[in-house]
């Protein structure tokens, strides 16, 4: 037991290291609306895109595993979100503070809720049921991860550029 909550300790830990990474990482973009790779999106997407889908997806996940019992989420189109939400006049470094908020309050939820609750179950339209919040923070994080590795390689490429 003491190695399961050592790694949820963790998980939540790099949670709120992440996304001071990702928001460090971001600022530290030359061109934040220069594609990441032809055809792709670019930082300024990257970040609204890890924002929203925190919010309304891994996040909202979370939280309503934490406090409903047994909640069925539905699919999320996040490319669709994308098309229809996306603000290109919104400031990098708002949408940036806003996100890092919003994971340090589920950090902070992380960290003050019962050992019991990292059990607690959900289910998904698509993904079936038995989904415990453990894995909703897991994706969450690792969704996270993926969009930082991404702007990372920004940062390289432009380094190597000089």
């Amino acid at each position: 037991m003491r190695e399961l909550t050592d790694y949820r300790n963790k998980l939540v830990e790099r949670l709120g290291a992440a996304v001071k990474e990702f928001q460090a990482a971001c600022l530290a973009v030359k061109d934040p609306y220069a594609p990441i790779e032809e055809g792709s999106w670019s930082v300024h997407q990257a970040a609204a895109h890890a924002r929203d889908v925190n919010k309304l997806v891994f996040g909202m996940r979370m939280r309503r595993t934490l406090t409903e019992d047994k909640p069925e989420f539905p699919n999320f189109d996040s490319d669709a979100y994308m098309v229809e939400h996306y603000d290109p006049h919104e400031s990098l470094r708002d949408l940036l503070e806003g996100f890092t908020k919003d994971i340090e309050a589920q950090v902070r939820e992380l960290r003050s809720m019962p050992v019991e609750a990292w059990s607690r179950l959900s289910s998904h339209a698509t993904q079936g049921s038995g989904l415990t919040l453990q894995i909703w923070v897991e994706r969450g994080l690792e969704h996270l991860e993926e969009h930082l590795r991404t702007v990372k390689k920004v940062i390289i490429a432009s380094n190597k550029g000089k």
